[in-house]
């Protein structure tokens, strides 16, 4: 494909694909989403391939997450390329859930947004000392998408509500506590691990190297991140912060107050309707829903403006404040798309 963006590669039983886009810190764009897909498609029915491999170039990380400046101009323009580029990626991730060979995914490094997409919801999700795992969405005026709202509502307690509003990076161990990932490795151990992927069942060689992960931080907090995030209003929730006396909490409260008001208004209601629905293809059919609305926002362009595009990391959000973000807002972003809808979800049979 042009400039090699994903490498395609094969060793004895193993089918590898490399993202290799490594200054961009492999950004996920929608050849490689498409690469990836057919790479899958050829790999299904091929008897030579007994498991597939997902990892990333260079020595950041897996993923960085999408191409947020592309989508960011595709914004301003009023194009139609990012819901092209969504429905492609959301039809990958639960493709990758759901297909018949063991995925095993290097998650080492930054995995972000995208990146978490494209393996956290694989069969076997390694993460090593180095692994630091988030959605930051909530940042760029956002919300978490590729199936971030399926896997941080199932996390334990509200550890993925304070994940997904502060938008903070979790570690390795963090990610086993959270179920975002399977197994823990040394990253020295990698080479190894990789060259018996090559020639061995893909459980039986992740599972030798599997370790105990060491103590997660987050787990840990648990104390005041369950009690703080219980609550449906995110107004609610900075004021449970700001009483917690503990100084992750304070801090936890000033980064999600600095966060677009419209995004964590609007992901803290997409993770609880994600925890009542009953697969991930329903919840992809949702958030598909969210990101074309999204789009739309003002905060959208103007997160990606001030984080990434001009970099003066001070976005002027609108509206500015969570108590000035209407109700009606909230509910239009998951408004049913009708004919444009994604369906990835069976239909409901009502007249059971």
């Amino acid at each position: 494909m042009e400039h090699n963006d994903v490498l395609v590669e094969r060793t004895g039983l193993l089918g590898h694909l490399v993202l290799n886009r490594p200054k961009a810190m492999n950004a996920l764009n929608h050849a490689m989403v498409k690469a990836v897909a057919q790479a899958l498609d050829d790999w299904e029915t091929d008897d030579g391939v007994a498991t597939v491999l997902i990892s990333g170039a260079g020595e950041r990380g897996l993923c960085a997450g999408g191409d947020i400046v592309t989508i960011y101009h595709d914004a301003r323009t009023g194009g139609d390329s990012s819901e092209q580029f969504w429905r492609d990626e959301y039809h990958l991730n639960a493709r990758i859930k759901s297909y018949p060979k063991p995925i095993v995914t290097l998650m080492d490094g930054v995995v972000l947004g995208g990146g978490v997409g494209i393996s956290a919801h694989a069969s076997h999700r390694i993460v090593t000392e180095r692994s630091r795992i988030g959605m930051p969405e909530t940042g760029i005026g956002f919300v978490p998408d590729v199936g971030g709202t399926y896997l941080l509502s199932r996390a334990p307690g509200e550890m993925g509500t304070h994940a997904g509003l502060t938008g903070t990076m979790v570690s390795g161990a963090d990610a086993i506590a959270m179920g975002l990932a399977s197994h823990y490795v040394d990253s020295a151990q990698l080479p190894t691990l990789l060259a018996e992927l090559a020639e061995r069942n893909a459980s039986s060689v992740v599972g030798r190297y599997g370790q105990a992960a060491p103590e997660s931080a987050l787990a840990k907090a648990r104390w005041w991140i369950d009690e703080a995030y219980a609550p449906d209003d995110a107004g609610t929730i900075l004021a449970r912060l700001a009483r917690v006396g503990d100084p992750a909490a304070t801090a936890a409260a000033e980064t999600i107050a600095a966060k677009s008001p419209t995004a964590v208004t609007v992901t803290l209601a997409a993770l609880r309707r994600a925890r009542a629905q009953p697969s991930l293809e329903a919840v992809l059919d949702q958030e598909l829903r969210v990101s074309l609305r999204a789009l739309r926002w003002p905060d959208f362009a103007e997160g990606i403006r001030a984080q990434l595009v001009d970099k003066d990391r001070n976005p002027q959000w609108s509206p500015a404040s969570l108590a000035d973000v209407a109700p009606d807002v909230v509910e239009a972003a998951f408004a049913d798309l009708g004919a444009h809808e994604l369906g990835l979800a069976a239909p409901v049979d009502e007249t059971v």
